[in-house]
């Protein structure tokens, strides 16, 4: 059920088997683990169910490190968390997110990228996956681009997959899941309460801060509230969970789990970028390239990616990267302007001419332009062709040059971090200075990544890539997806991680992180179906306790 903790008493105390903070996707998946399952869970949302200005501005903070998006718009202090800014269309008057689970390599400890390896491999995480996939209202966990293409599509396929890169699958989920569907699920549901305007504002702990004993909450200019609970979920983003872990610092002055100086650091984002042009050798290979586009396989939407294979990832010692091949009208348009012969030019205008039932001027200069332009007039006519007789995706309007959209992995990095302001919220609370920062490492990958794919469509005659990013350059345009990862990162060693394997707060026995501030590294993915996967896994794991 739904409870406004404006109704609340003031210091009034909740007790509950298992407390949620955070009523975004991970402690929404959380929480519907446990419906009917015999236990009362609390969920605490700092918001109500819309968004609400006052309450959005307890997110603002300070960016002191690479350029980044205003830190009170890039996450959503209201019941379903940052589904809310999903804002893909995805057909049928909805909105959603591009969704896929992470690949075997991120799991790996890979001795290129500092810090990588995750205690477990894909293998223990693939049951989580399937029900994330379930929970998420997508098509079956399989990314195997086969799967989804027709006889029509594989034959079409690229050339140059198989060898140095590879057909990646992304499946599209809808953002009302979790906003909507299952809050209206939960509202149901007699042995969970909802809290909203519900803001945990202090972590009480045992006086060896091995044992969480409540959770302080208020509401904006309303009552202060205990929540007393025998586990304690911590589900409120890549940021705020280490500001909460930082900032509850009575008993441990360095913070909660911060006894090895963890919390808040190895922040990583997947590098966003859109550079680079593509323009393909002949037709068939704009064909080919329509499965890259948003399109529907039995009721699913889906989208094709490039990225490199594992071997050539290992072999030259790159992140992960993906590639979105998507049409540039307006690039298209130039590209034409720029590349017309004057023979093509002049043969243009005797047509409109004639067409007309005009005689041409200038006929005898205009036929001598064309006569000696025959040779690339052939050239000039394909272009024609595809600019007007191309279908759907790959061809409408003016479709040759195609622009190359990046998602990449980011190295995890110790000084790319999260930390307490001096400047105070309306709760007393210490506000975020967000440090983010890149290695040479990331954009060396990105470039190299770009680099064998002009190799490969050069080598294999398919087409022309013009390469914009330059080394020792940081590309102007270059952000982040708003996927905030790696603050509280999983280790088995207390000196390496702040969670361990079962995302348990080393040192305290009943405090748990569900969220990506807990991935050690972050894949290109986005972090959302690793999330409820995990999130599911911390459920079935609190249950057997």
């Amino acid at each position: 059920m739904l409870i406004n903790a404006f109704e609340l008493s003031p210091d009034s105390t909740i007790e509950t088997d298992i407390c949620v903070v955070g009523a975004g996707v991970a402690g929404i998946s959380f929480a519907m683990e446990y419906i009917d399952a015999g236990y009362r869970v609390c969920l605490l949302e700092s918001g109500g169910i819309e968004a609400d200005r006052v309450t959005q501005s307890l997110n603002w903070g300070k960016n002191i490190g690479f350029p980044y998006f205003e830190l009170d718009k890039s996450r959503a202090r209201f019941f379903g968390g940052t589904s809310h800014f999903w804002h893909i269309p995805i057909g049928d008057n909805r909105l959603g997110v591009r969704l896929r689970g992470l690949d075997p390599i991120d799991f790996e400890a890979r001795d290129w990228v500092p810090y990588s390896g995750w205690p477990f491999d894909i293998s223990h995480l693939e049951p989580f996956y399937r029900r994330a996939h379930q929970i998420c209202r997508i098509g079956p966990y399989s990314y195997d681009p086969a799967d989804w293409m027709s006889s029509e599509d594989q034959r079409r396929q690229p050339r140059l997959t198989g060898e140095e890169f590879e057909t990646t699958v992304f499946q599209f989920g809808d953002r009302e899941v979790f906003f909507k569907t299952y809050r209206d699920a939960l509202d149901r549901s007699e042995n969970i309460r909802v809290f909203t305007h519900a803001n945990c504002v202090n972590i009480a702990v045992d006086d060896n801060a091995q044992v969480v004993t409540a959770l302080q909450a208020a509401c904006l200019n309303g009552p202060r509230f205990n929540v007393k609970a025998r586990t304690y979920i911590l589900a409120a983003g890549g940021i705020e969970v280490p500001r909460l872990l930082l900032a509850s610092n009575h008993v441990q002055k360095a913070g909660l789990g911060n006894g090895n100086d963890l919390v808040g650091r190895f922040f990583m984002e997947h590098p966003h970028l859109t550079s680079g042009a593509f323009i393909p050798a002949d037709v068939e290979m704009s064909h080919a390239l329509a499965f890259y586009g948003m399109h529907q396989v039995n009721g699913v939407t889906i989208m094709g990616k490039l990225a490199l294979n594992d071997a050539v990832k290992r072999r030259e010692r790159l992140l992960n990267h993906s590639i979105h091949i998507a049409p540039d009208f307006n690039r298209s348009k130039a590209y034409y302007k720029r590349s017309w012969s004057k023979g093509y030019y002049s043969g243009k205008s005797l047509v409109y001419d004639l067409k007309k039932k005009k005689i041409p001027r200038n006929l005898k200069s205009r036929l001598i332009d064309v006569a000696r332009d025959i040779p690339s007039l052939s050239r000039e006519s394909y272009r024609h062709f595809t600019n007007r007789f191309l279908k759907e995706y790959v061809a409408g309007e003016r479709m040759v040059v195609y622009r190359l959209n990046h998602m990449a992995e980011q190295v995890p990095n110790p000084e790319s971090r999260v930390l307490l302001d001096e400047e105070k919220d309306a709760f007393g609370m210490n506000r975020i200075k967000l440090k983010w920062e890149l290695m040479p490492q990331d954009l060396k990958s990105m470039i190299r990544t770009q680099e064998i794919l002009s190799d490969a469509l050069k080598k294999k005659g398919l087409g022309r890539l013009i390469i914009e990013m330059k080394e020792g350059e940081t590309p102007r345009f270059l952000r982040g997806g708003w996927h905030h990862m790696g603050t509280t990162r999983m280790h088995v060693d207390p000196k390496k991680g702040v969670v361990d394997k079962d995302c348990r707060v080393h040192g305290i026995s009943n405090l748990y992180i569900a969220g990506a501030s807990v991935f050690p590294t972050s894949g290109y993915a986005n972090p959302v179906v690793t999330t409820v996967a995990l999130a599911v896994r911390l459920a079935d794991h609190v249950k057997k306790l």
